[in-house]
């Protein structure tokens, strides 16, 4: 099956010199201008939001952008990409006699086909916490079933924080291509993703892998979570955490601002002196974190200062500054 290559840089607009925090703000501009909650054409938004995260989960990791960057380099030299031997879903070896070898391609989850063949899960074993099974306990293979049980297929889901919040139904796409006839089957499968689930747990969708072999049941399909990128708000747990920009007056004298939430704009009042890298919490604005209850948002202050002025407002400025008595140098 063809892999299409994915230029990320031209996805974020950076040039492949640019530094981490270039990567950084190209996101979060993007990011902002099209996420789903805000942007206008839902369906062209939920794509290019996906494409952005894709290419962020990239470029800001050093490792992963690394490699990046010498595929490129080979890419650009007529080279083609090389399936990496632990690629989750990709063509698993025969677990009994007569078993047919498939190849697997997930569509839906929110990575392309580039991003799983390269850059997705790392191992064909589970790990994190036990996977969620819609089926509930009970339902797991002795070993003389397991040996004949068909190949789980492993790959990624991109979860935001919405669906973290408020939970989720997905519609995944598997294509299996048999490697010997190149024939195509297409499957598509509704997965839940439970509200309150967790980066780096893995939803089960139970037999829907590889066939068994020798009468064994199908193996499953395991979709490890990670959490898409907001532009506003990181994920520490249960928590929230942001960034809140303020005018120098606003930390001075106190005010009263909007932020956005996952649930929409709550005013949050700011305390008069408040200083830089000041943290304030807004309580029960986090993501679920069991029994009804939710984690915290937690916004740090960054105080902005103009970097081009009027004439009128540099008057203003310098009669602050000869009046006031404050002298940030005086211990």
């Amino acid at each position: 099956m063809a892999i299409e290559f994915k230029d990320y840089y031209q996805v974020l607009g950076v040039t492949p010199k640019a530094t981490d925090d270039d990567i950084k703000k190209a996101f979060r501009t993007l990011a902002r201008k099209y996420h789903p909650d805000v942007a206008k054409d839902k369906k062209t938004a939920e794509d290019k939001f996906k494409e952005l995260n894709e290419a962020h989960e990239v470029l800001s990791d050093p490792e992963s952008r690394r490699k990046y960057d010498q595929l490129g380099a080979d890419w650009k030299t007529g080279g083609r990409p090389r399936p990496a031997p632990s690629r989750p879903g990709s063509r698993p070896a025969p677990r009994g006699p007569g078993e047919e070898k498939f190849e697997f391609q997930f569509e839906g989850t929110g990575f392309s086909d580039f991003f799983e063949q390269f850059f997705g899960g790392r191992s064909r074993r589970p790990r994190g916490p036990s996977p969620f099974d819609p089926r509930g306990p009970g339902t797991g293979a002795d070993e003389t079933e397991a040996a004949l049980r068909g190949q789980d297929i492993q790959g990624d889901i991109l979860i935001t924080l919405d669906e973290v919040l408020k939970g989720a139904l997905r519609a995944i796409s598997v294509r299996r291509t048999n490697a010997r006839t190149g024939l195509e089957e297409l499957e598509t499968h509704s997965v839940r993703i439970p509200a309150g689930v967790r980066a780096g747990q893995t939803i089960r969708v139970p037999g829907k892998g590889g066939e068994g072999a020798g009468g064994g049941r199908a193996g499953d399909i395991l979709l490890q979570v990670r959490y898409a990128q907001h532009p506003d708000w990181r994920a520490n747990g249960v928590d929230l955490l942001g960034q809140m920009e303020l005018a120098p007056w606003e930390a001075v004298l106190g005010a009263t601002v909007p932020v956005r939430t996952l649930e929409g704009p709550v005013s949050l009042r700011i305390p008069a002196g408040t200083q830089q890298g000041h943290q304030l919490r807004i309580r029960g604005q986090g993501l679920p974190a069991g029994a009804g209850r939710r984690g915290d948002l937690y916004v740090v202050v960054s105080i902005q200062v103009p970097a081009h002025i009027s004439k009128e407002d540099a008057k203003l400025w310098q009669q602050l500054a000869e009046q006031s008595t404050f002298d940030p140098r005086k211990g």
